[in-house]
């Protein structure tokens, strides 16, 4: 059983292959600020939920009909994204440093909720047979950082691509206290839900396995 993943993210891929996955991965093209105005203008704001849940099956969505590698796609189409959740407020990906070191400022020695959205296509036989999804959410609590870290973590350009201006799995390891909930969630993939929805469409998990465990 094949899986096609939605996404660029390396956290998201290295989290697979760590799970013994190798997925086939695509970009899937969306434009996610107009993905998220057009349903806002039709509905209100989004809650954190509502917003990873839109977007993660609009990447999966995008995928069908595609033929990465030159090959329509047999088997499931993985589609995620992230947000967190702080001081009321959703971010995404900060991009800019300046806005990077005002969010780490904000949220230093605190916490907030890193919200995954997860969107699962049953594309077997080059088809849309079905599909599930659920959003997850875990709890991360950091440590307090002093003003010499900040500009040090935001300098190494790290925070700047990634959803809360932070990660669990490389340099921003060390800044996190606490994660409440399914670790995996806060790289933009949970894998016990992702187990779930696989489960939720007939597939046994271990068919996905088509990677050998590193032996680092």
């Amino acid at each position: 059983m094949r899986l096609y993943l939605a996404s660029t993210s390396p956290a998201r891929l290295q989290t697979l292959r760590a799970a013994g996955i190798e997925p086939i991965a695509a970009p899937p093209g969306v434009d996610e600020e107009a993905v998220v105005a057009a349903r806002e203008a039709e509905s209100g704001p989004l809650a954190a939920r509502e917003m990873v849940q839109l977007l993660a099956q609009a990447k999966a969505e995008a995928l069908v009909g595609a033929e990465p590698g030159g090959e329509p796609i047999d088997g499931l189409i993985l589609g995620g994204d992230s947000a967190f959740l702080t001081g009321g407020s959703i971010h995404g990906k900060p991009h800019l440093p300046e806005v990077a070191k005002q969010r780490w400022l904000a949220q230093n020695g605190g916490h907030g909720e890193l919200w995954s959205g997860h969107w699962l296509i049953d594309h077997r036989g080059g088809r849309v047979n079905g599909a599930v999804g659920r959003a997850d959410v875990a709890t991360v609590r950091f440590a307090a950082l002093d003003e010499t870290e900040i500009d040090a973590y935001v300098a190494s350009g790290e925070p700047l691509l990634v959803a809360g201006a932070f990660t669990i799995d490389s340099l921003g390891g060390p800044f996190i206290r606490r994660v409440e909930g399914d670790p995996s969630t806060v790289v933009g993939l949970s894998l016990s839900t992702l187990r779930d929805l696989v489960r939720e469409l007939g597939v046994a998990w271990p068919s996905l396995w088509n990677r050998r465990p590193s032996a680092e």
